[in-house]
């Protein structure tokens, strides 16, 4: 069961080890700069082109700190797509299915893709491949399992610990998740301490209305949700309707082919900061970039 996730997040990644660090773009030159991979969205959730190092705002611990340049970020892209096939995602599998595809369709050719299901428990529907076909069937291989609960948190571990052996540049986690629904029973710490080590940004799409359940589950779902998007500059996006599941996939990989590397400089010291903060002066636009820094 777990083995064949493993095998998977194996396989998500390429060679380069880099295990515990959290994810990085190319090391600028100067030991005094750092860079960052920035998304900028405008407020339809749409990927913001044409920016420069002008309309950047880096923070350290509350200090600004300059900008030197920014550039489209073209360095390959690895993605594990997480979806939920337990019984609460019945009626939402023809959209999950045909969301999946479109991104597949988006992405073609600029990302390494899997798909794990994460229903009952999770299960490798397509390793990791750039082989758009392949990777079609593997979606058609999405169905909800009667009686089963989802099991997000743990497949989010399964896959972080598996980025954890070896690492690629992006690795990037996408989660389809139905609202309300968890049978995990790991703590959120442990479950965000293995994300961060993995290196991996997650963004989150929950479907349906928010509950309001209160089991120790749903608790330990939500902040894994809350603070892996925003930690590791994720998206987090709340659908209602099954049908806006196609569309919100379809920006989410505009999103991650629009992405900047913004470098900054920094001094030289002792003590590194805890927390990075990127913003962009122009109005209506919204970044998103980690927030944890990488250790030393």
């Amino acid at each position: 069961m777990k083995n064949t996730l493993y095998s998977l997040a194996l396989s998500v990644i390429a060679t380069t080890s880099l295990a515990g660090q959290a994810q990085r773009p190319p090391q600028a030159s100067d030991a005094r700069t750092r860079d960052i991979y920035v998304s900028v969205v405008d407020s339809r959730g749409m990927a913001a082109t044409g920016l420069t190092a002008a309309d950047f705002r880096v923070r350290e611990d509350g200090v600004n700190r300059e900008v030197l340049r920014a550039v489209p970020a073209d360095e390959p892209l690895d993605v594990v797509v997480l979806v939920d096939d337990s019984q609460a995602a019945t009626t939402a599998i023809p959209q999950l299915r045909d969301g999946v595809n479109q991104f597949i369709d988006r992405l073609q050719g600029k990302a390494a893709i899997g798909i794990v299901t994460i229903g009952e428990r999770p299960t490798s529907v397509a390793e990791r491949s750039t082989d758009v076909a392949a990777l079609k069937k593997g979606a058609t291989r999405i169905f909800a399992r009667p009686g089963s609960g989802a099991y997000l948190l743990e497949g989010i571990m399964e896959v972080s610990r598996g980025l954890q052996k070896r690492s690629v540049t992006r690795p990037v986690i996408v989660a389809l998740t139905m609202e309300g629904v968890e049978f995990s029973n790991s703590q959120y710490e442990r479950v965000l301490s293995d994300l961060h080590a993995s290196g991996a940004t997650l963004h989150v799409l929950s479907i349906g209305t928010p509950s309001g359940a209160t089991s120790d589950e749903i608790r330990n779902k939500n902040v894994v949700v809350a603070r892996g998007t925003e930690e590791t500059g994720g998206r987090r996006e709340q659908l209602l309707s099954e049908m806006a599941i196609p569309d919100a996939l379809t920006e989410l990989a505009g999103e991650l082919l629009n992405q900047y590397v913004v470098t900054y400089g920094r001094p030289d010291a002792l003590i590194p900061p805890d927390k990075v903060q990127v913003s962009v002066s122009k109005s209506g636009l919204t970044a998103r970039a980690r927030t944890r820094l990488a250790a030393k």
